[in-house]
This record gives C-alpha cells, sequence and structure tokens, in this order.
C-alpha cells in the first residue's frame, strides 16, 4: 500500500510541477539527484549521510555534520533534501561534499540510491521516516540514527490505524529523542534504543552567536540607547524605551505590533519580515505611516538603502534582505517571533540566546523550545492586541522585570545546549 502511495505522489508532483514553481523545484531536483551522484560520488570514499527534509531541519543537523567534519576528514558528507526551501537556501553550503534532493521513496529510487552511494552510516533529522530506505539501510546493516527526534500521542505510529507502519521505527539504530515523553511513547511499542539528549539546535544557537556580524547600519540606528551586546550604553536612554526585533514575521502578526508602535514613538523598531518582496515591503510602510514615510508616521529606512546617518536619525528600520537577523537579535532589547497567528512560530532560539525576552503567537504548542521558554519565564504568548499592548507596557515600566525575563531565556537556551556532544559520544565513528 505504501509503495502505490510513493508512486501516486511521484505522480502528483510531476503534475503540480506545471502550475507551482515551488514544486517545480523538487521536481525537477529530484529528477537531477542521480545525475548529481554519478558526476559527484567518490566511489572509494566512506559517506556519513545525513538527511533533512528542510531548512530547519538542516539546521538541526548542521552540528553534527560540523563536528563530523572537524575530527572525522576520513568521511565524506552527503547532505539530502527533500523540500526547495532547505535545498534552494543551502545547495552551496561548504559543510557537505556533496548536496542534493532525495529521490521519492520508491523501491527502485532506494536501492539505485544506496547502491550509488553506499553510506557508512545515516542519520534522520528530526521527523524523517521513509520507508523503503529505511527498511534498506537496515537490511544492509548500515547504523541508522534519528537525531533531534521528538514525538506526540497523535502521531500515525501511536494509533491503531498506524501500528504497521511504526514498523518502519524499528529501522532505526538509536533515536535521540528530544525528552522524556517521546522516549515513553517509543517505549509502548517495543523501540528501546533510546536516549533523551535535547534539541541541536540548542548548539546551532550558540555557534550561531559567537559568529554574529558587526552590523554598522543597525549599530547607528540602535545609538545612542546602545550597542551590542557586551558593550555599555554611549548615553542615557534618552527617553526611549528600547529597541523592539520582528523577526520572521508575517501580515497578522505585523498588524498588531505595529498598531502598537504607531502609538508608541519612544520604541525603535526593526521589522525582519518572512517574506521579502517589495509588495509585502510596501505593505509594511503603509501601516507605519499612513501619510507618507516622514509625514504623520515613524521615521523608516530600509536596510539596502540606508546610511549610517540616515539609520541614525530613524526609529524604524525594515531588514529588506536575507542573512541578518540572528545578528540583529544582538542589538535589541524585546524580541518578537513571527508565524504564530499563522501555521506556526519560527526559530525563537536566536533571539532568546541574546538574554531577551521573546514573544509570540498561539500557535506554539508542537514547539518544544516556546514550551521551555514559557516554563522558565523567557517566553510569552499574546493571543491578540490587548494582550500585546499589556506586555510592552510592563517592558516598558518595569526594567528589572525586562532584565529578569531576558536574563531567564539565555540561561535557558545555554543548559539545554549540549546534544551534539551526547550523540556523537554514543555514536561509533
Amino acid at each position: 500500500m505504501y509503495n502505490i502511495a510513493m508512486y501516486f505522489v511521484q505522480l502528483g508532483i510531476a503534475i503540480a510541477a506545471i502550475f507551482d514553481h515551488k514544486v517545480r523545484l523538487l521536481w525537477r531536483g529530484q529528477r537531477a539527484a542521480f545525475k548529481t551522484l554519478k558526476k559527484k560520488v567518490d566511489p572509494n570514499a566512506k559517506y556519513v549521510w545525513v538527511h533533512a527534509a528542510s531548512l530547519g531541519e538542516f539546521e538541526q543537523g548542521r552540528p553534527i555534520i560540523e563536528r563530523i567534519r572537524l575530527q572525522h576528514p576520513e568521511y565524506k558528507i552527503l547532505l539530502t533534501f527533500f523540500s526547495p526551501s532547505g535545498y534552494q537556501v543551502r545547495k552551496n553550503y561548504e559543510g557537505a561534499d556533496i548536496i542534493t534532493y532525495l529521490p521519492i521513496d520508491t523501491v527502485t529510487n532506494a536501492r539505485r540510491f544506496l547502491r550509488t552511494i553506499r553510506p557508512v552510516m545515516a542519520f534522520f533529522i528530526k521527523y524523517e521516516f521513509w520507508y523503503n530506505y529505511l527498511h534498506i539501510l537496515k537490511h544492509r546493516g548500515v547504523p541508522t540514527y534519528s537525531v533531534s527526534s521528538i514525538f506526540r500521542p497523535d502521531q500515525i505510529f501511536f494509533r491503531w490505524y498506524g501500528r504497521a507502519y511504526s514498523r518502519v521505527l524499528k529501522c532505526f539504530t538509536k533515536f535521540f529523542v528530544q525528552n522524556e515523553e517521546s522516549r515513553q511513547l517509543l517505549a509502548k511499542i517495543g523501540i528501546t534504543e533510546t536516549e533523551i539528549v535535547g534539541d541541536t539546535r540548542f548548539d546551532r544557537v550558540m555557534t550561531i552567536k559567537s559568529l554574529a556580524k558587526q552590523l554598522p547600519i543597525v549599530e547607528a540606528f540602535t545609538t545612542p540607547h546602545q550597542l551590542p551586546r557586551g558593550g555599555e550604553p554611549a548615553s542615557p536612554r534618552g527617553g526611549l524605551e528600547g529597541v523592539f526585533v520582528a523577526g520572521s514575521s508575517w501580515p497578522p502578526d505585523e498588524e498588531i505590533f505595529i498598531r502598537y508602535f504607531n502609538e508608541h514613538r519612544e520604541w525603535k523598531l526593526i521589522i525582519a519580515p518572512h517574506v521579502i518582496g517589495e509588495d509585502h515591503l510596501q505593505q509594511i510602510i503603509s501601516r507605519l505611516s499612513p501619510s507618507g514615510a516622514t509625514e504623520g508616521g515613524r521615521r523608516i529606512v530600509r536596510f539596502t538603502q540606508t546610511t549610517r546617518e540616515e539609520a541614525a536619525q530613524a526609529d524604524t528600520l525594515i531588514i529588506d534582505c536575507f542573512g541578518l537577523l540572528s545578528s540583529i537579535y544582538n542589538y535589541g532589547d524585546v524580541a518578537y517571533i513571527g508565524g504564530g497567528f499563522g501555521v506556526g512560530i519560527h526559530n525563537t532560539l536566536e533571539a532568546a540566546v541574546w538574554d531577551m525576552p521573546v514573544i509570540f503567537g498561539p500557535n506554539n504548542k508542537k514547539f518544544q523550545e516556546a514550551q521551555g521558554l514559557k516554563a522558565c519565564g523567557g517566553g510569552f504568548e499574546i493571543k491578540d492586541y490587548d494582550e500585546f499592548a499589556a506586555l510592552m507596557q510592563r517592558f516598558a515600566s518595569d526594567e528589572s522585570f525586562l532584565k529578569q525575563s531576558g536574563s531567564q531565556a539565555g540561561h535557558f537556551v545555554k543548559d539545554q545546549a549540549g546534544a551534539t556532544d551526547k550523540v556523537l559520544a554514543s555514536v561509533k565513528l
């Protein structure tokens, strides 16, 4: 039944590719995968295969890749993606020797793929459970690990109708799970090769923090309020309440926080939207400044179109390019993480690691790191404008609360780091 479904999935991708650009990238990438492997695979090399569905899973797998690369140069790294949103962003990643899409999980594709690569070890990140690939890996005796995996009772493996499919989990050599609930759920279906190590994303954000960029435009924008973490304010607040960073925001998020900051000009506002398209950017500008950028609204500059002098005079900075957000959090006092009024929140840890409180919308229940931040007092869920406004007023009026919340967020990230060490201590390389 599964294999029949996979052939229909393959057909569906081919048809959808006619109409959808993203699906077309997937279809073309999967078709080109074997050509890429034929061209690049060294038949004498020993490959460690790391598979990530998309960009978020790649960030969880990246600490594993880079540690193996550093400590075990005798291995080559094969990195595969399923989603174009991961492959397109990281197709030139220098930490892997070969990067390609993973062909759809048919028996023919899985056999051909593994016969070409002959991996000595495989890591599947978080949620990837491809039936044919995993069964062939097990049949060939290839050690196969699930890293940063997390399970919930409502998943198919733990339903009466999903017990047959749950056998795929027995193909893994070991599960490195994020929490106790996941370990217990696996134990109920007879899987005991598990270890609670946490989430490798905590290690990744610690690394990202250590590699943060100096951004003169952002520094000019935030001065005299503050310098990057570790520096001292250049002068007293001078009437400013602080710097608010909205990361990966969507229109429902922007509707809430822009309304607040149009009424509270004492906050400096940095917006890094999730979708950086001209239509969306103009929508943000029109909300911030109904009568124009300098008349009746906030003083707005765009990162790629401003100077340090202009940024210093502005009170709103729009980030209209990619790749800077993790460093921009360094300059903030409070962060808002977008997506919580849609499919789910984006990365809260990149902000929290800088000792700053994080705010997000209600769709956060499946994100363990958000639950941890809420529990420790470093993360705050808001459901509407009134809750957001009340929280911001408290941050503005109670500096000790602001500092304590940020400190709790930072400690939470630091305390959870170390999963990569635990995984590699248990893996025989």
